[in-house]
């Protein structure tokens, strides 16, 4: 079975012991943790041989990442901005301007963010052979900083770069070797954090900045991630249904309404941990409104 890529640097694993568990400023409230929950979902995961995992941004959040929909911390309870569209990326050499400024401010914190408790729980529950497949709709690449290597991640990875005209990829932290020789005296100051490396500048910080071209053939570059407005690779989405099909148990941690209904049709069992209601509520045979790194690591992978 083909692994999907790996981010390009080299994953660096760490104990369960030095993970990030506390909540932080963008975990949403919510009660203290059922210990009868926390037993049905060792049971549910207990049952299952074949079980499917799909994250999203939420089990990020308590190793200090935002994210933009969580009641009362995420971006839009917090501000009226919203995130870069990719028709106006792709057609705006100022809008690229103004992305790749913040993006270059925000870089350093955001690469540097650990995986939490619960990164850490999937990949030993993949080392230890229960986990089948993880989907993650995540581009902070902490589930591979994690050691998951039975990975998909859906909408790409922002530790990549690629030209958007003969498609070169390219290390993030390539670019930003090449972001400081192209700006040795620009300096600016963040206003504020977003999800996915984003932080919040003005129209007078930006205008100076110089964005560099890919280095192969001078073309605008671009995160190897998919932006709002833009769709995911079909060849991706069909792995993942295969997946699905394959399964007999998903997990759903913050994650994909439409794979969730696949699996429902297919009759597969759904446990959904997600801080408040979702979509998918309905289709569940078991809902968690805990945090997810205290939670998965309770659970013993057998």
């Amino acid at each position: 079975m083909r692994m999907s890529p790996l981010c390009i640097f080299s994953p660096r694993i760490l104990h369960p012991r030095g993970s990030h568990t506390a909540a932080g400023p963008f975990v949403p409230p919510c009660p203290p943790l059922d210990q009868e929950k926390v037993k049905e979902l060792q049971r549910f995961i207990s049952l299952s041989k074949r079980l499917l995992v799909m994250t999203g941004a939420g089990i990020s959040t308590e190793s200090g990442i935002p994210d933009y929909r969580s009641e009362k911390v995420g971006l839009y309870a917090r501000t009226d901005r919203r995130p870069i569209q990719h028709v106006d990326f792709v057609q705006s050499a100022k809008t690229r301007q103004r992305y790749w400024a913040r993006n270059f401010v925000g870089w350093p914190q955001f690469s540097s963010h650990q995986p939490n408790a619960a990164h850490l729980a999937l990949s030993s529950w993949e080392r230890l052979g229960k986990l089948y497949w993880l989907v993650t709709q995540n581009v902070d690449a902490l589930h591979t900083k994690a050691g998951s290597q039975r990975l998909t991640e859906l909408h790409g990875c922002m530790h990549r770069v690629l030209c958007l005209h003969c498609g070169e990829q390219t290390p993030r932290e390539v670019l930003q070797e090449r972001f400081e020789t192209l700006n040795p005296t620009w300096r600016a100051e963040a206003h504020g954090v977003a999800p996915d490396g984003d932080v919040f500048l003005t129209e007078d910080q930006v205008r100076s900045f110089h964005v560099p071209s890919c280095a192969k053939c001078g073309g605008p570059l671009k995160p190897d991630v998919v932006f709002f407005g833009d769709t995911v690779n079909h060849d991706k989405v069909d792995f993942v249904h295969v997946r699905v099909k394959e399964a007999d148990a998903l997990l759903v941690v913050y994650s994909g309404y439409k794979f969730i209904l696949a699996a429902h049709e297919k009759k597969l069992p759904i446990a959904v941990l997600n801080i408040g209601p979702t979509r998918s509520d309905q289709l569940a045979c078991l809902k968690l409104d805990f945090r997810c790194a205290e939670i998965l690591p309770l659970i013993a992978p057998w």
